[in-house]
């Protein structure tokens, strides 16, 4: 509307056409407005907001940003490094001055324009940043594992459930070939029944994050720097000095805030181990430690270099013929060298391994390089994806489920938490897969949650 001298407003049709203007000036709109010149109409983007820009966030960023459909219009870090750099990586690809950065996430979540984010925080941090996206409706590209316990993913499941967001977890080797064809042919049954399945994840702590912690202790303290919130950034863990060796990238090897290879990891083997089994939507009813390693009580890193663990899957909850026995093992030559990094499945016929870049069975048959089992034999067949990060934003836009959606990786993540409880108690544990509570051990069933600091808290 345009206002007059004695204050009356008149339209903009009016007024051109008062002035003239109407026939003097033509109207042009840019092709990438109607999305012409392979530009996408703005009705067919994906306008996103990146939370967390440390480790994972600028790869998820970039590959987000590779997808015309998306656009990428806020970041948020409560490291004013981190922050920075994503404002200025955003703003260079777009070649514009858009992006808004953002201290507290919850800032950046009330914005109406915004339509998804990508959550990539240490795991501490998950299910208050998840809930609360998906209470202000927004659909989420969110890191594995889901959740620090078990209790903050069922927290999750909820909210993405009840606000009927699209969600996908960073589990990205479901989008690759070889992964997708080895679960094909353990679901088609060419290996016959499985009947164990060896899951290799890495050992040791650090897998190239700066800083050793290993027996570091609370006098190797200083003040944080002045660019980091560290009070933010410990926010509902249990309140530690600050050890530079205990933040961005190296919180995973301290339970306060993660869980070590164990967890960081179970979301991509163990999530492909249940994937070929079926097994998207159980778990196992047994979990027992064989073998655990403890810091001394005074290190920093206080996650378990060494761990193997074996867990059992009943035929009759999981509606599997047989029962399945599985083994999580950190691997290494100082570990358990009969556990191949990877995922191994055993059956009565056969066994097929898979790895990044790398596949194997007892077939020759199936050693093909076109990782493409014959059309005839693929009576089972999965959910196909070539591009994780281009999959969430097809269904951000189509509503359809996406490759790993959040009822998935709860799933694929639990047995990684009963590991980590049963190293804890040093018990075997019972676990009831439908009702989702550990049977008969109530202090290891306290272990399913972990209390907040004040004054965050988990609606």
């Amino acid at each position: 509307m345009k206002t007059t001298g004695d204050g009356a407003k008149v339209s903009r049709r009016q007024f051109l056409t008062s002035t003239g203007a109407a026939v003097a000036v033509p109207l042009i709109v840019p092709a990438s407005v109607l999305g012409r010149d392979g530009q996408t109409a703005p009705s067919e983007r994906v306008v996103m907001g990146a939370i967390g820009f440390g480790g994972q966030g600028p790869w998820n960023t970039d590959e987000l940003m590779k997808d015309r459909s998306c656009q990428m219009v806020a970041a948020c870090d409560v490291d004013k490094g981190h922050l920075n750099r994503a404002v200025k990586i955003i703003n260079a690809h777009y070649d514009n001055e858009d992006c808004k950065g953002y201290h507290d996430y919850r800032e950046l979540m009330v914005r109406k324009d915004i339509d998804a984010v990508m959550i990539a925080v240490p795991d501490h941090w998950h299910a208050l940043v998840a809930t609360e996206a998906a209470r202000q409706g927004k659909d989420i590209y969110g890191e594995k594992p889901l959740a620090r316990t078990i209790g903050e993913q069922q927290a999750i499941v909820r909210a993405v459930q009840q606000n009927k967001r699209i969600w996908q977890t960073g589990s990205w080797q479901r989008s690759n070939d070889n992964f997708w064809y080895a679960c094909e042919i353990v679901r088609n049954g060419l290996i016959g029944n499985v009947t164990k399945v060896e899951v290799g994840l890495p050992g040791g702590q650090n897998s190239g994050h700066p800083g050793f912690g290993g027996l570091a202790n609370e006098n190797t303290c200083t003040p944080p720097p002045p660019e980091l919130d560290y009070n933010f950034w410990i926010g509902p863990a249990e309140l530690m000095p600050y050890v530079k060796c205990r933040v961005h990238g190296n919180w995973r090897w301290n339970y306060n805030t993660g869980g070590g290879q164990l967890m960081d990891w179970i979301g991509h083997h163990g999530d492909i181990a249940h994937w070929g089994l079926g097994f998207d939507d159980t778990g196992p009813s047994e979990v027992e430690v064989e073998h655990a390693e403890f810091p001394p009580p005074h290190a920093i890193w206080n996650t378990c270099p060494k761990y193997r663990v074996s867990a059992k899957y009943l035929g009759r909850v999981t509606g599997y013929p047989n029962d399945v026995q599985m083994t999580l093992a950190g691997t290494g030559t100082e570990s358990y060298p009969d556990i191949k990094m990877g995922c191994k499945w055993i059956g009565s016929e056969g066994w097929v391994w898979v790895d990044r870049g790398n596949f194997d069975c007892s077939d020759p048959r199936w050693k093909s390089k076109k990782l493409q089992l014959p059309e005839e034999l693929r009576k089972v067949k999965l959910y196909r994806s070539t591009n994780h990060w281009r999959n969430f934003l097809e269904c951000v836009k189509s509503r359809k489920p996406t490759i790993t959606p959040v009822e998935t990786a709860h799933h694929s993540a639990i047995p990684g938490h009963l590991s980590l409880i049963s190293m804890m108690t040093g018990r075997k544990l019972q676990w009831d897969v439908k009702a989702e509570q550990i049977v008969g051990d109530p202090d290891a069933a306290q272990l399913l949650t972990r209390p907040y600091r004040a004054p965050w808290q988990l609606a």
